[in-house]
């Protein structure tokens, strides 16, 4: 899991590589991982999902647990 923190990335751009890095999102990634980082997971997917926190407030039970920046 990672957290973006680079507040010089403005908008979205349809890059997984870039996007994950924007300020206010998170990236979750499941599956295998790169052997060149050091990552031991063996798995036939590798499976990058983003939730941009600053854009879309999250809700659990109807109360706010993340809103905008």
């Amino acid at each position: 899991m990672g957290i973006g923190t680079n507040r010089g990335i403005t908008r979205f751009t349809k890059n997984i590589l870039f996007d994950e890095k924007m300020v206010g999102a998170i990236h979750l990634v499941l599956g295998n991982a790169y052997k060149k980082c050091g990552g031991t997971n063996e798995s036939a997917i590798h499976w990058g999902m983003i939730k941009f926190m600053r854009i879309f407030p999250s809700l659990m039970d109807g109360e706010m647990i993340q809103g905008k920046i």
